[in-house]
């Protein structure tokens, strides 16, 4: 597994560092070979709370867990037992070829009162007319209907556009490829 570690805010020490790739390479028993590259993004956050982000990407799958904390030790553990449940949930995307003979070995961060959730099923389903707009008119119906994700269609590119609320506050935006 190759690692990318980065940090906003912070600067990342030898020991975090250290650790951090020690505990991620116990997941390299799911990947058969060293194309897996663990994104790892360590935050500082104004009101000193830190958040960490794992980003796993084999051959083009991704799996993703966050964890906001007091330490970036404590997110790592949160977060990996997460990353494992994700992994383990989606294993037949990960190695098709080899799906029988994946995950042969006990999970490692397995939560021990950890329950299945239950399947979901779609409660309320909504149709609406696609207003060209631009991005900073998209924002602004967003905050106006209190929601914290609008699809809009793009004046400009004439494209269906997804603006998000993420969980620092910040905005996304998801741009289909043309």
């Amino acid at each position: 597994m190759k690692f990318d570690i980065y940090a906003k805010n912070y600067e990342v020490g030898e020991k975090l560092r250290n650790i951090t790739e020690q505990k991620l390479s116990k997941l390299d028993k799911y990947f058969k070979d060293d194309e897996t590259v663990a994104k790892v993004s360590f935050k500082k956050q104004g009101n000193n709370s830190l958040t960490t982000e794992i980003m796993l990407d084999y051959n083009g799958k991704l799996v993703r867990a966050t964890a906001t904390g007091d330490n970036f030790y404590d997110n790592i553990d949160v977060i990996l037992p997460k990353l494992e449940g994700q992994i383990r949930k989606h294993r037949t995307k990960f190695d098709k070829h080899n799906k029988n003979a994946a995950f042969l070995d006990a999970a490692i961060y397995d939560l021990k009162n950890s329950e299945e959730k239950s399947a979901r099923e779609i409660v309320k389903k909504k149709s609406f007319a696609l207003v060209p707009m631009t991005l900073k008119e998209a924002e602004e119906e967003m905050e106006l209907l209190g929601h914290s994700f609008y699809v809009f269609l793009e004046a400009k590119t004439n494209t269906v556009q997804v603006l998000y609320r993420r969980d620092d506050g910040d905005l996304g935006l998801i741009e289909p490829q043309v």
